[in-house]
């Protein structure tokens, strides 16, 4: 019986220097030979996704977005974009309450210029995109087509003001550290993998997820067998049905074993 197993990316398949254990490549190469199927399942949404790495280990699908984008075999099957008035809505907002923000999509990012000195996510993306990400102040609002966006809160930043602005339209994810992901209402990795489940058919007793962040709880609560890596939040822990190793000691590679997969 064919088994699907979803991998977010950051703190679970691969390091804050965005390096992937061997362990990791050479677990998901015996699972994908022994019939199961390998899905990334990432806040991320799918162009901050291209990496070789990721190229290279071959996976059989991708969960973007925090579950606004789901895509097979190459083939993009569910999208979730915000609407035109939404995006001007968080634009308009970000102004008035001095929030620096990313939107994010499918093949953009659009970003702000000034505000996120020193974050290396912002850092990788503009050094790594190329045209891939575009600056706010060089576009139009009606060009952009995100799932989601993420900000860095500052100290001239009116959070409240923000929550109050926009919690109606979207879960903002603190994920410490100033940084917020703001996902839109009723949205998650939980509800991409169940979307997934229910357009292929997918017994939930047959879905396995790693994670180890905040934007993971919904997808381990969802599947049939949760997995907190042992370098994740204490939330994810306490969320999944097994706690595997630390990333650096073959973490996902003892996770699979453990289940039998591999």
């Amino acid at each position: 019986m064919t088994k699907y197993v979803f991998f977010d990316i950051d703190g679970t398949l691969w390091d804050e220097n965005m390096i992937v254990p061997e362990s990791t490549k050479i677990a998901i190469e015996q699972l994908q030979k022994n019939g199961h199927k390998a899905f990334v399942c990432t806040g991320r949404a799918m162009g901050n996704v291209n990496d070789p790495q990721f190229d290279a280990i071959g996976f059989d699908g991708f969960i973007a977005a925090c579950g606004n984008h789901v895509e097979m075999d190459g083939t993009i099957l569910y999208e979730n974009n915000m609407s035109y008035e939404d995006v001007k809505k968080v634009y308009d907002v970000s102004r008035e309450c001095k929030l620096p923000i990313i939107y994010e999509g499918t093949t953009y990012q659009w970003l702000d210029r000034d505000g996120f000195d020193g974050d290396g996510y912002i850092s990788y993306i503009i050094e790594n995109l190329g045209d891939v990400a575009v600056f706010l102040d060089e576009c139009k609002l009606e060009d952009i087509h995100a799932n989601k966006f993420s900000a860095l809160i500052n100290e001239n930043t009116d959070y409240e003001g923000i929550k109050e602005a926009l919690s109606d339209l979207y879960d903002l994810l603190d994920h410490g550290d100033g940084i917020i992901e703001a996902v839109p209402k009723g949205t998650s990795k939980g509800t991409g993998i169940a979307w997934l489940c229910e357009h292929l058919g997918i017994a939930i007793e047959d879905t396995y997820a790693i994670g180890d962040s905040i934007n993971d709880l919904e997808m381990l609560e969802f599947v049939g067998h949760s997995i907190a890596m042992g370098n994740a939040s204490m939330a994810a822990k306490e969320k999944a049905e097994y706690v595997t190793t630390h990333i650096h000691e073959d973490g996902i590679y003892n996770a699979l074993k453990h289940y039998g997969l591999i």
